[in-house]
Parts: structure tokens; C-alpha cells; sequence
């Protein structure tokens, strides 16, 4: 590795095992351990709610459904699995850790249609609060028909449920739409890799994409330092590789652009861009452009403009020398 030639290949190889470990352990763990959490809350309940009539056979049906449930929920390899069968080291799949919040609130639900009339009541009132406080539209008017109900009986008890489920389905399917974005950007973050070595392989730029790859780092963190809104975990991971490709790309267009024919940008660029990688003003430029996609999107439609003005461009033509 002393002329830096396998520097590239290493550099990709380590950052994929931190996408992976992203996306198995520091997106899914905070959520697996909520989980775990009312997991436990539910053993809780149905303790209590078999103690309370043991003499009810459907009652009792209905808390051993929820249980075995409950324990499919905390079963080995449903939600975590080990990489080896000895090791420690565990992985938290996304689709597998949304599967198992369905479950859950499913199994808390069925926990709610058993509960005595004093706990329907205090379930009425932290529902009401919460529909009171969302900024979704029709929220307001559930709580208002809650509130009008009665504070025991079988209709309140099922608008209760009805209202719980809304909530519990508004809550997994913008938990599974925020994951569904995760594995997307996971996905793109996994096959940029692969391209960067590609180009590494093919081109002699490697230094280039380490450097749009460090731009692409310092983005998302200067963001962090000027507490500005946070970005999501799919972002914070796709940045470098995005910052990679963009600077080889955005030198590219640089030299386009400082081409004697355009001659746009001028003779410094083109002797300091894609023909010369090394140079410290195309190390700076590809710092730049791995730093800010706004820049390499303004270069590629000027770009595109340039194409599109360029003189010569003539309507394709057929055999006789006719326009088709």
C-alpha cells in the first residue's frame, strides 16, 4: 500500500461495514429496545388481567392468545438475529423490527378490549389528549366524539378501539415509510461504493473521490456544529459516497466547461480539473463539490445549457439528406 494503490479498495471496504452496521444497530437498536420495553408492559397487563377473573374461559382464551404472541415476539431470530451462533454481535433488520410494532399493537389492543371500566376510562382520556394535541386533520374530531360519549359502555369501548387503531396504524406506516426511506438511501450508499471502486479501478482518481468523499462528510457535520435541523441516518451515511461520485463528475464538467471551444471558465480550470487530478486547485475543487451538491447541480445545468446553445446542432437527417 505504498503508492496509495490499494488505498481506494480499503477505504470502500471499511465504510461498507459502517453502512451495515448502521443500518442493522444504530437506526433499528433505539426502536428495538422501546420494544422490548412494552413488550415487558404487556406481560405486565395480562398478569393483571388473568388475576383479576380467572373464572371467565373466553377471558382466558384471549390472554393466552396474547401471550403466545407475545412470546413469538421474544423469540430468538424473529426480530434479532447473531451473525455467528456464538458471537455477541447481533443485527436488527428494518422490515423484521416493523413486522414486530405491528404485532405489538395488535396484541395491546386485544389487551384493551379486556380491561374493567375504570381503565377504559383513563384510556379515553390519554387518547382524547393525544388526538387534542395532533396536527392531523380529522384528530380533533374524534376526540370530540370520545368526549361526547359516555364514560363506560360498549360504545365507547369500541370507539376507544377504533381510535386506538388509527393511532397504532398511523404510527406504523410512518415508521415503515421513514424505514423504507432508510434502506433506499442504504441501498444507493451500497451500490455508490460499488461504483467508486469501479471508477477507482478504471481511472486514475482516487484521490479525487477521497477527497469529495471528506467534503461529503464535513457537510452533514458542519450542519450538526451550526445546530441546524439533524439529517436522518440515510443522509449522514449516503453524503460521502454521494461526495465521492460528485467530485469526479464535477471535475469532468469543469473541464467541459474550461474547454477552449466554451471557454467559460477559463485556462486555470482546464489545466487543474480532470486532466490533472492531482493538482491542488482540483483537490480543492473536488473538496467543494463533495461538499456541496448545490454546486455540482448549478455546474451540470449550466452544462446542459451549454449543450443545449451550442452551434452545429443539426436536425438529424435521413438517406436523401431530408429531415426525418
Amino acid at each position: 500500500m505504498g503508492d496509495g494503490r490499494w488505498a481506494l479498495e480499503l477505504v470502500c471496504v471499511c465504510y461498507l461495514g459502517i453502512v451495515y452496521i448502521t443500518s442493522r444497530g444504530l437506526i433499528a437498536a433505539p426502536r428495538y429496545r422501546l420494544l422490548q420495553g412494552r413488550i415487558r408492559d404487556c406481560r405486565a397487563r395480562a398478569s393483571v388481567l388473568a388475576a383479576a377473573d380467572a373464572d371467565d374461559p373466553v377471558r382466558t382464551a384471549a390472554l393466552v392468545a396474547v401471550t403466545g404472541r407475545l412470546d413469538e415476539l421474544e423469540k430468538s431470530g424473529l426480530v434479532v438475529w447473531r451473525l455467528l451462533p456464538s458471537s455477541w454481535v447481533i443485527a436488527i433488520p428494518l422490515s423484521k423490527l416493523a413486522a414486530a410494532w405491528r404485532m405489538l399493537h395488535s396484541a395491546e389492543r386485544q389487551l384493551l378490549r379486556l380491561e374493567a371500566p375504570g381503565e377504559i376510562a383513563a384510556h379515553v382520556r390519554s387518547v382524547r389528549l393525544r388526538l387534542d394535541a395532533s396536527p392531523h386533520p380529522g384528530d380533533k374530531e374524534l376526540a370530540a366524539e370520545l368526549a361526547a360519549r359516555p364514560a363506560t359502555g360498549p360504545e365507547v369501548g369500541a370507539l376507544l378501539f377504533a381510535a386506538t387503531e388509527h393511532l397504532h396504524d398511523r404510527e406504523d406506516t410512518e415508521s415503515e415509510r421513514e424505514y423504507e426511506q432508510q434502506r433506499i438511501a442504504l441501498w444507493l450508499a451500497t451500490t455508490g461504493l460499488g461504483a467508486v471502486l469501479l471508477i477507482g479501478a478504471v481511472m486514475d482518481h482516487r484521490l479525487t473521490m477521497v477527497f469529495g468523499a471528506l467534503g461529503g462528510f464535513l457537510s452533514p457535520l458542519i450542519g450538526v456544529m451550526r445546530a441546524q435541523r439533524p439529517s436522518s441516518w440515510g443522509v449522514l451515511v449516503l453524503a460521502p459516497v454521494g461526495g465521492a461520485l460528485a467530485s469526479v463528475g464535477g471535475l469532468l464538467l469543469v473541464r467541459m466547461l474550461a474547454d477552449p471551444e466554451l471557454n467559460l471558465l477559463g485556462h486555470v480550470f482546464l489545466d487543474n480539473s480532470w486532466n490533472a487530478p492531482a493538482a491542488p486547485i482540483a483537490l480543492a475543487i473536488s473538496l467543494l463539490f463533495g461538499f456541496s451538491g448545490t454546486l455540482f447541480s448549478r455546474l451540470a445545468l449550466t452544462a446542459t445549457g451549454q449543450l443545449l446553445a451550442t452551434p452545429g446542432a443539426s436536425t438529424p437527417s435521413g438517406a436523401g439528406g431530408r429531415p426525418l
